[in-house]
């Protein structure tokens, strides 16, 4: 392999390490109690608690990503680190709202509306969470942040490296 092969190799997983291994932490530890539970919430409510976590989790994420690769030796561009933090928060913010990312899901092309429904948790009677802990919602939303994750390692690893010997 040629040295700017390893070194994108290497780049990527560091990457891919912060990106999917940081992601619990900044989604679940570093997110309020109060952004959890209401950035789902229809209208400005919703989206105001979703921005406020987003910020946090890309916060979170950035740091991380900076003090992995420069341990490691990397000084990241500030438009790759910018291209792959981008991914992530946009479509964190979209995936976190939750309707937008239910419609998805129930699509005939993703076809999951039967598991969204199924995998449900009664908390007590009469109470049905269908996003937290142990439901298909959950799941999905954290596989979705995954696979995003490893896309937005590719784009700043690309752009982190093209044109560099």
């Amino acid at each position: 392999m040629r040295h700017r092969s390893v070194r994108a190799l290497a780049l990527f997983g560091a990457l891919q390490a912060v990106f999917s291994d940081v992601h619990p932490y900044c989604d679940q530890i570093v997110q309020s109690s109060e952004d959890a539970s209401k950035k789902g919430l229809p209208g400005w409510e919703g989206a105001k608690h979703c921005a406020r976590h987003v910020t946090t989790y890309t916060a979170g994420q950035t740091v991380a990503s900076v003090a992995v690769t420069s341990a490691l030796g990397y000084r990241l561009p500030l438009r790759a680190l910018a291209a792959g933090t981008a991914v992530n928060a946009v479509t964190h913010y979209v995936i976190d709202r939750r309707e937008p990312f239910k419609r998805f899901l129930r699509s005939k092309f993703i076809g999951k509306g039967g598991y969204l429904a199924h995998a449900t948790v009664k908390r007590r009677e009469g109470v049905v969470d269908e996003g937290g802990p142990g439901t298909a919602l959950m799941e999905m939303d954290q596989a979705a942040h995954r696979l995003i994750g490893v896309a937005a390692s590719l784009l700043t690893t690309y752009l982190a490296t093209r044109n560099h010997d």
